[in-house]
């Protein structure tokens, strides 16, 4: 791809303060793009915007919670204010809850997993789909799912529901808004060295050593980088991609081919 191929295109990123978010805000200021990132934390969104703003300064923060309503259309309207549109949005906001056991999981963890990873995504399409009708212009809007939305490991029952659930939105919505130019897909990454990864080791001291029998569990024997999640969202969200709506691309290095692990 070319280094402007998103040259003065508005694009809006939620949970875009860390990880996958963060290395795509990145490549998409590299990219030409202008951008608003959100996330809850503010001391975390701010300390993000003057590592993007070394790129380029046509980046913003707007604190949001994407499981409020109100907060998803006030972030949709005022990255409008700044910008004077919409035309991209990677809605990647999402946390990982506590894995255990379905009797072991209270009924309180499968409502906070499911607010923010499903009803944070459905708020953010249904608003950010508004914008681009009301704009009468195309539109792309990329959604995080995951490897786990196909596959599995023992606790993982509510975070994989909340991101399968994307997966039917997704090709719902793909058929409903074809007609207006605007196209929605899904990535679903693997094992990516995030701190959402790293949280699930957190004792520093054997964390590196804790992490390495993961990445034999893919075929290709490594972590991804969020850099390599962050090109096939820029790919999505490209020309490249123009006849491509309604999927959800694994990007897992192999993970979730059946008898791996």
């Amino acid at each position: 791809m070319t280094q402007e191929i998103l040259k003065d295109k508005i694009v809006l990123i939620t949970g875009g303060t860390t990880g996958i978010g963060l290395a795509t805000a990145k490549l998409f200021l590299e990219s030409g793009a202008k951008i608003v990132i959100a996330g809850r934390r503010k001391e975390q969104g701010h300390m993000a915007l003057k590592n993007l703003r070394n790129i380029s300064p046509d980046v913003y923060f707007i604190q949001t919670d994407v499981s409020k309503s109100n907060e998803i259309q006030n972030l949709i309207n005022e990255t409008v204010s700044i910008y004077g549109k919409l035309d991209i949005a990677f809605n990647n906001a999402g946390i990982e809850g506590n894995f255990a056991p379905i009797d072991e999981t209270p009924e309180e963890e499968f409502d906070n997993v499911f607010m923010i990873n499903t009803k944070g995504v459905w708020l953010s399409c249904k608003y950010e789909i508004e914008q681009f009708k009301k704009q009468e212009t195309e539109g792309i809007i990329i959604n995080t799912s995951s490897w786990l939305a196909k596959g599995a490991v023992i606790g993982s029952g509510v975070y994989s529901a909340s991101k399968a659930a994307l997966d039917g939105l997704t090709r719902v919505l793909a058929i409903e808004t074809a007609p207006f130019g605007i196209r929605i897909n899904n990535i679903q990454p693997g094992y990516i060295h995030t701190p959402m990864f790293e949280r699930f080791f957190p004792n520093e001291e054997t964390r590196e050593k804790d992490i390495a029998p993961f990445k034999k569990h893919a075929p290709i024997n490594r972590l991804a980088k969020p850099k390599e999640v962050a090109e096939l969202v820029l790919w999505l969200s490209s020309p490249a991609s123009s006849f491509v709506t309604g999927e959800s691309i694994l990007i897992d290095g192999g993970l979730a081919i059946g008898g791996q692990r």
